[in-house]
């Protein structure tokens, strides 16, 4: 997850939850402004949107073999995947 510069100036900041027993229970974008503590440093390495979109369909390009591999192996295997004696 990235730092998104919105048009606004402010941020969308990857953040995450965890459990009591400190286990991952999810991740989520927050909102900050100028006014927050750690705006100007992680304004540094913030990417607008676009940029963010952009890359999200490089990596979606990149993976287009490996993708056409997985359907292939979910056509000759079914939703199961082979596991457990499955065909």
């Amino acid at each position: 997850m990235f730092v998104i510069r919105l048009a606004s100036g402010n941020l969308l900041v990857p953040e995450y939850a965890a459990t009591d027993d400190e286990r991952f229970a999810g991740d989520a974008y927050v909102e900050i402004g100028p006014d927050h503590a750690d705006y100007a440093r992680l304004a540094a390495q913030a990417i607008t949107p676009e940029e963010d979109s952009a890359r999200r369909q490089r990596w979606r390009d990149g993976d287009e073999a490996l993708r056409r591999q997985f359907l292939d192996y979910l056509a000759r295997h079914g939703a199961e995947g082979g596991w457990n004696g499955a065909p």
